[in-house]
């Protein structure tokens, strides 16, 4: 069968693929807390059932955040014809929190001039629901193929993705022996392939000083003041530092081709207190400080030097000031990755692309990290891309949406992409 009737057959479910999408945004699985997540699975599970698929519900005990109250519910649908290769679209199924700003329903999955609105509906319903389609459009015209289509919705990503992804990584569903290509239908844009992301370091940095009564701040040490040395140094050589590493890696946007570092937190001094509390602040010297650090990190470089980076300005700032102590605690950290632009995946989408599109793809690497981090370094498997509808920058957003044409476009390519690797 041609691949007119298989792009005609996506064309055919595109009602489908705007109900899937709306029934996706009004389960509000948001992320904190983990509300919903089974209720999704056991929904995407149902559907894919009646379609022939092995459904697994899949918690993942013991992981972070993982809880009877809040359990960290997956979902890996799995349908197999036959010996060859598996393909397999992974999507996650949480969403951040709603935020301020909205003028739509959040959780309405209203659909207005052929956009989709909702939470998540770009990050990343809209690419679950188009994977969805193109497997199902995929099923009905080559009902017999040789492989596997493995299709599914994780948690957690949202948050570091251990309750999802890399819960499965290290039970086994990743490994390059059970799977071959792996599809993240991130919101990319639909004419973008992305090949992996920058890496990442979390830190904290505490300074200590000695309470004391604040109308006599000389009888103790300000960790305030501390911090505030520790920032000025940050501000004088490490940052101007962090502007001339460049990278070769095709990140986007072209602020990321750089080393980047965000001060996540600062906190000093006493706790906040709760909001019903009226009184004033006592008078006192603190004694402790605190910053969170968000490193981004290039493949030209390693977790050692940027780790390295950040003692040398502590250890300046120790030499020139009198009793300064610091503490440093690492966070967690995820290296770059980048899969090879001649990977079978990467050069099948590239082409389904160039067909659907008429345009050469564009490729990309994210300035965040996303769940093939967890495929890659636990699962040990590089055929992995991020391929989706959506636009990024509307992530995270108030009004965020979804173009039904753009979804429609990447469940084309996706379709014939499992033609090309399972025919």
């Amino acid at each position: 069968m041609s691949d007119t009737a298989l792009l005609a057959a996506v064309a055919a479910r595109r009602d489908a693929l705007i109900a899937l999408t709306q029934d996706l945004i009004r389960i509000p699985t948001l992320n904190p807390p983990g509300l919903q997540y089974l209720d999704i699975c056991e929904y995407l599970g149902d559907r894919l059932r009646a379609q022939g698929f092995t459904v697994e519900l899949i918690r993942a005990h013991g992981a972070v955040a993982d809880s009877d109250t809040y359990p960290r519910w997956n979902m890996v649908a799995t349908l197999r014809k036959g010996p060859g290769d598996c393909v397999h679209f992974n999507s996650h199924h949480d969403v951040v929190a709603v935020g301020h700003g909205w003028t739509k329903d959040p959780f309405g999955g209203e659909l207005e001039d052929g956009k989709i609105y909702g939470r998540g509906a770009c990050d990343m319903k809209g690419g679950l629901a188009a994977s969805v389609i193109a497997a199902e459009a995929f099923i009905a015209t080559h009902p017999e193929f040789n492989g596997a289509i493995e299709i599914s919705a994780t948690a957690d990503e949202e948050s570091g993705g251990y309750g999802g992804v890399a819960y499965l990584a290290e039970q086994g569903y990743f490994t390059p022996e059970r799977v071959q290509h792996v599809i993240i239908p991130e919101p990319l844009n639909k004419d973008r392939i992305c090949l992996g992301h920058r890496g990442v370091w979390w830190a904290e940095i505490e300074t200590h000083g000695r309470i004391a009564h604040g109308s006599m701040p000389f009888l103790g040490d300000c960790a305030v003041r501390h911090m505030g040395a520790v920032l000025e140094e940050m501000e004088a050589s490490l940052f101007p530092l962090l502007a001339t590493k460049r990278t070769d890696m095709p990140v986007v946007p072209e602020g990321a081709k750089q080393s980047t570092m965000n001060i996540n937190a600062i906190h000093g001094g006493e706790p906040v207190q709760d909001d019903d509390y009226t009184g004033l602040p006592a008078a006192c010297v603190p004694d402790r400080c605190k910053i969170t650090i968000d490193r981004r990190y290039l493949i030209e470089e390693n977790e050692g030097d940027v780790r390295a980076e950040i003692i040398a300005v502590l250890e300046k700032v120790k030499a020139s000031r009198p009793n300064f102590h610091y503490e440093l605690n690492e966070l967690w950290s995820v290296s770059p990755t980048m899969t090879d632009r001649d990977a079978p995946v990467v050069k099948t989408v590239e082409a389904a692309i160039s067909k659907v599109l008429e345009t050469q793809a564009e490729f990309v690497v994210s300035p965040g990290t996303y769940d093939q981090k967890h495929i890659d370094r636990i699962g040990t498997l590089k055929n992995c891309i991020a391929y989706g509808p959506g636009i990024l920058d509307l992530a995270h957003q108030p009004d965020e949406w979804v173009g039904v044409q753009d979804m429609e476009d990447s469940a084309k390519v996706m379709a014939l992409t499992l033609a090309e690797l399972l025919l």
